[in-house]
């Protein structure tokens, strides 16, 4: 780690010694000192200035690594945690599981897991990381009882939705006059638990719901015994486990009802046994579908190995409708029927029929709507062949979050990349394009750019979208000044826009204010779209377009305003293109003619006696535009874009003789001939 001489070698030699005090992962003691030697033997001055930017750029590699580190350790518990779902049916040891596995992935000091009795009242399960205490004294353990409503176990009965807090001890929205939010009743407060609670010494805890249906059964908590402030991750990761747990519950009793079965029907053997089968039967299609997702298999098998364990055909869409996966053909589906049902279910969280013989169950992770599966079952669907479609769209949630996380774990490289297409000044192109074909993404195809803007709750559900959305359609994402910038591959700005907007207003449950600009087809176009876009989503909050959707094309002549390129051509061509045709191809003189009528106030005897002719051959002339440019060119949005490109169109006609006169040799164009 000795730094030799005074010259550019040795701080080549410093810097050398960075990179190999990186590939070998040292800690961050051997960097600064590194540092401390260079400060007291080096160069100084500018090696100095280098030496020390660059540990600083391995501890952001470092610092990268550990974030990664963490991803794939949530996943990977994740992931055992579903394996062992499919494996065991013993409630107690799938939950201590769960707790440990959730100490350790969140670093916690304390797990623990309360189920609803039949009365309300809450009994704590399963403990892990719980102090001892002294003999008979309070503590968080098996059997305590909780009272209903009370504390963040009772906000999420309440909510149905993950509650956290800081530093509980603080907080006086669990105090006994505290209250969540308005209109929420003040917490109830259970004099025990919170001696056990503060006996514990707790501070932070997040509590996530356990939920069978659309009823929260339970609820799982992790605690801290000091003031912590928990990620977005942290709270997702507790969730997701929490989900797992409520599984390994309803599990458990499902076997607890075949159990008792088997004991009322067991003089009956043939019974007995066509319980157990179906019940092998769930577990073993459960297992090879759960089995399928972890070994990464795509939607299309999972939907396959579906369809065969129910005899069935299966659809899987998204959020918005649209199929991603099928297996088998689904004809005279009645979309109306399904889109109710859709709703149904997810309001319930169970599958619902839609009609004598097609099924919709919902794809749910936590609270957010990832999609649905469309079920057509010719036979019908058992009790069991309902629970076993359940665990279907269960498994196919866990595969979308798995691909939303592959896409969230490219994120930051990606956001960097669209970062520095839209920075001025811009960056070297050919830097850029080898980036973008790295990710992925052909800059030389025709890309269209997209800013959303939230109007209003968190920008960080919005974000998380944005991040799945751009990946589906091999994109880049990246936020900017309270604005999501997508740069998605297509031509139309207007659907690009419109598309953004149905898909992510409904899943925020607020308006959404979407502008676009495009197409482009090279990198050095993305900086001049993204400053069209913004121009294109400032006028529409000026103009009142707050909440909707636009592009730069749909603004008419204001689009060409903020355009960059002003297209005048295609202004004039959209606005009165085929009056201007017509009078080229049949040697009329319409165009004159609607200048005469706007210029007449839009009288037609006004214009005739202008033209010096009839007027019914105006009113005629009239007739024919309207059929040229349809029923409501009049209408005042429509007919200021004629007039402003009949003012365009005369104005380069003047603008084309002046050049015409400056060059002899250049004939200057004539008016087009009339016909009467």
């Amino acid at each position: 780690m000795t730094l030799h001489g005074a010259d550019g070698a040795g701080g080549a030699d410093a810097l050398l010694t960075v990179l190999e005090l990186l590939a070998r992962q040292a800690p961050p003691a051997h960097f600064d000192a590194l540092l401390d030697e260079a400060r007291l033997t080096g160069p100084g001055g500018a090696e100095l200035d280098r030496l020390e930017r660059a540990v600083a750029l391995a501890g952001e590699v470092n610092a990268g690594r550990e974030q990664d580190a963490r991803r794939e350790a949530g996943l990977a518990t994740l992931t055992d945690t579903a394996r062992d779902l499919t494996l065991s049916y013993d409630l107690d040891s799938l939950l201590r599981v769960i707790t440990r596995r959730a100490r350790r992935l969140l670093g916690l000091d304390l797990a623990y897991v309360t189920l609803r009795g039949p009365h309300g009242a809450c009994y704590v399960h399963t403990t892990e990381g719980s102090r001892t205490g002294q003999a008979g004294g309070p503590r968080i353990a098996p059997g305590l009882r909780i009272a209903e409503g009370y504390g963040l176990g009772g906000a999420v009965q309440s909510h149905g939705e993950a509650v956290w807090t800081a530093d509980y001890l603080a907080d006086e929205r669990f105090a006994p006059s505290g209250s969540l939010d308005a209109g929420v009743h003040a917490p109830a407060f259970d004099e025990a638990a919170e001696a056990a609670l503060r006996a514990e010494n707790l501070h932070a805890i997040m509590a996530a719901p356990l939920r069978s249906g659309d009823t929260v059964i339970g609820v799982l908590h992790g605690a801290d015994r000091r003031v912590r402030h928990h990620t977005g991750e942290e709270i997702g990761l507790l969730t997701a486990l929490a989900d797992l747990a409520a599984l390994a519950v309803e599990k458990a009793g499902l076997l607890d009802r075949t159990r008792a079965e088997v004991s009322e029907l067991e003089r009956d053997s043939s019974r007995v046994r066509t319980s157990l089968t179906r019940m092998r039967h769930v577990s073993e299609a459960h297992g090879r579908i759960m089995n399928l997702v972890l070994a990464g298999g795509d939607l299309g098998s999972v939907a396959k190995a579906a369809a065969d364990a129910l005899d069935a055909t299966v659809m899987i869409r998204d959020q918005g409708g649209r199929c991603l996966a099928t297996a088998g053909d689904i004809p005279g589906l009645v979309e109306e029927a399904v889109a109710k049902a859709s709703l149904d279910a997810h309001a319930r969280r169970r599958p619902v029929l839609a009609d004598d013989d097609t099924w919709v169950a919902p794809v749910i992770a936590g609270s957010e709507d990832l999609g649905g599966l469309v079920i057509r079952a010719a036979g019908g669907l058992t009790g069991e062949d309902e629970r076993l479609l359940e665990l279907a769209a269960q498994s196919v949630a866990f595969l979308l979050l798995m691909r939303r996380s592959t896409a969230v774990a490219e994120g930051p490289v990606r956001d960097e990349l669209l970062d520095d297409l839209i920075a001025d000044p811009p960056h070297a192109p050919q830097q850029i394009a080898q980036r973008a074909r790295r990710l992925g993404v052909d800059l030389r195809r025709p890309h269209v750019l997209v800013l959303a803007r939230p109007e209003g709750g968190e920008q960080g559900r919005a974000v998380v979208w944005a991040s799945s959305y751009a990946y589906r359609l091999s994109g880049l994402k990246t936020v900017q000044g309270g604005c999501i910038v997508l740069l998605l591959p297509g031509i139309d700005a207007s659907a690009a826009a419109r598309a953004v907007a149905d898909e992510l207003s409904p899943l925020l449950g607020h308006p959404v204010s979407v502008a676009a600009a495009g197409p482009g087809q090279s990198p050095d176009g993305v900086a001049r779209m993204h400053q069209e876009a913004g121009r294109c989503l400032d006028a529409m909050s000026a103009l009142g377009g707050t909440g909707s959707a636009a592009s730069v094309q749909d603004l008419g002549f204001l689009g060409l305003l903020l355009s960059d390129d002003n297209d005048v051509d295609g202004f004039v061509e959209a606005a009165i293109g085929p009056v201007l045709d017509y009078d080229a191809e049949r040697f009329t003189d319409l165009t004159h003619t609607l200048e005469a009528y706007f210029a007449s106030g839009g009288s037609p005897t006004n214009a005739a006696e202008a033209l010096h002719v009839h007027p019914n051959t105006v009113s005629r002339r009239l007739e024919r535009i309207g059929e040229l440019l349809g029923p409501e060119w009049q209408k005042p949005g429509q007919v200021l874009e004629v007039q402003l490109a009949l003012r365009l169109q005369r104005t380069r006609e003047v603008l084309a003789r002046g050049r015409a006169a400056a060059d002899p040799g250049r004939p200057a164009p004539g008016p087009p001939e009339r016909s009467v």
